[in-house]
């Protein structure tokens, strides 16, 4: 090839670019036209690429396939939202994001079994997502807007929240108690900021739905349902109290959600990392040219990030 370059005494432009190429799968412009005419006859209009291709087959005839059919309807402008029902509409992603804690939470209510099949109690739960804390729960027998306005305030309080100098996000997802009127308006007072998820969409709340099934796979979840709403409050009261306080979660690098919460972490994940330093400095031969383990945490935490086009 270089040696075709310099045939003529000098370096010529790269021809490769410009040679001529055949693409056997392409349809040719009579087959094309043959699509556009078929998908605007009379017998095939109000008819979708699926259904043309396959009356088609019957008939014994094979132009191209169904999205063969739709790329070449797009790119002559005719495909279009038929139909009475509204066109889909894409919606943005809620993004948000904290690097402090009780800047943004999220809720959701999730079933518990009871006594006998059929039977539920409804466990209302707020998490921190920067610290990954449980800042509220309560287990009731029924789902309504105004058992969440009275989770939503107890949790405020209790954290004794100053929203002047930082509003509060709370994400949930589109259930009736989460959009209610009177929630709404309990919000509004406090000064809290509401934040839902997509229509449609099942993982715009990840966090609450993770912490659920940290909850359910528990050893000791009564698999087999429980006897009554105070014995499912009291069962609920010690997850929480040991999710808090004592269990090292993995997107905190094994901090417990109440020492993130307290700011106590990167005083923890300091002094774990002075003890490697030492431990490699008695045995470097351990570690040879190996690092030792990353004891740093993520200081900004996201909601629904968006992805980086």
């Amino acid at each position: 090839t270089f040696q075709r370059w310099c045939k003529e005494g000098e370096v010529k432009e790269d021809q490769r670019p410009y040679a001529p190429r055949s693409n056997p799968q392409k349809l040719s412009p009579t087959e094309e036209r043959k699509v556009l005419e078929l998908a605007n006859s009379p017998e095939y209009a109000s008819a979708p690429p699926a259904q043309i291709v396959n009356d088609l087959l019957e008939k014994g005839v094979y132009i191209a396939s169904e999205s063969t059919f739709y790329r070449i309807l797009r790119r002559h402008k005719q495909l279009n939202h038929r139909g009475r029902t509204a066109a889909p509409v894409k919606r943005s992603i809620t993004t948000h994001k904290a690097d402090g804690p009780n800047q943004l939470w999220s809720w959701d209510i999730t079933y518990i079994c009871g006594p006998a099949k059929g039977l539920f109690y409804y466990l209302y739960l707020i998490i921190d997502l920067y610290s990954r804390k449980i800042v509220g729960w309560e287990v009731y027998d029924e789902e309504s807007g105004e058992l969440a306005s009275e989770v939503v305030t107890k949790a405020v309080l209790s954290e004794k929240i100053r929203l002047s100098e930082k509003p509060l996000v709370l994400h949930a997802d589109n259930g009736s108690p989460m959009k209610s009127a009177t929630l709404r308006a309990t919000m509004e007072k406090l000064g809290v900021l509401f934040s839902h998820s997509r229509p449609r969409v099942s993982n715009d709340n990840p966090y609450s739905e993770s912490i659920f099934k940290t909850l359910k796979y528990r050893p000791a979840f009564p698999s087999g349902g429980f006897k009554d709403i105070d014995e499912a409050r009291t069962w609920i009261h010690r997850f929480v109290s040991w999710y808090n306080r004592t269990h090292r979660h993995s997107a905190l690098n094994y901090v417990t959600p109440e020492q993130r919460h307290e700011g106590k972490a990167q005083e923890i994940l300091a002094k774990r990392e002075n003890t490697l330093e030492e431990a490699k400095r008695r045995h470097p031969d351990r570690w040879r040219n190996r690092p030792i383990r990353n004891c740093s945490i993520e200081e900004t935490v996201y909601l629904n990030p968006e992805k980086e086009s």
